[in-house]
C-alpha cells in the first residue's frame, strides 16, 4: 500500500514496520519518523487505527490468560532466532507435553 505522495520515510517501511511500532519495540528516532509519517499519509494512518483497533480488541477479549513462563521464553528465543537472520530448527518445540507448530522463516 502506498499513498503515492513522496515521503521521507517510505510506506512500505512504516506497514512492514508497524507492529514493532505499535508494540513499542523501536528506538525513540524511529517512533518518531513514524509519528511524521502518519501526520503526512492519511492511508497509512488508517492502517495504524485499524491495527491499533484490533490490537487493544484481541487485548480485551483473551488478555486474561497467563501464558506459561518456559512457553514465552521459548517462542522469544525463536523470535529472536529469525530477528538476528540464524538458522532456525526444523523440528516442533514441545513445551510441557503439547507441541508448537513450527515458526515458518521469512
Amino acid at each position: 500500500m502506498s499513498c503515492g505522495e513522496p515521503h521521507e520515510t517510505d510506506c512500505s517501511e512504516v506497514l512492514d514496520h508497524l507492529y514493532e511500532f505499535l508494540d513499542h519495540e523501536m528506538p525513540d528516532s524511529d517512533c518518531t519518523k513514524f509519528e511524521v509519517h502518519f501526520e503526512e499519509c492519511s492511508p497509512c494512518l488508517e492502517k495504524y487505527g485499524l491495527e491499533q483497533a484490533v490490537k487493544k480488541l484481541v487485548k480485551r477479549c483473551c488478555g486474561h490468560d497467563d501464558v506459561p513462563s518456559d512457553l514465552r521464553a521459548k517462542v522469544m528465543g525463536r523470535i529472536d532466532l529469525i530477528r538476528s537472520g540464524q538458522a532456525v530448527p526444523d523440528h516442533d518445540v514441545t513445551v510441557s507435553g503439547a507441541e508448537l507448530p513450527s515458526i515458518a522463516q521469512e
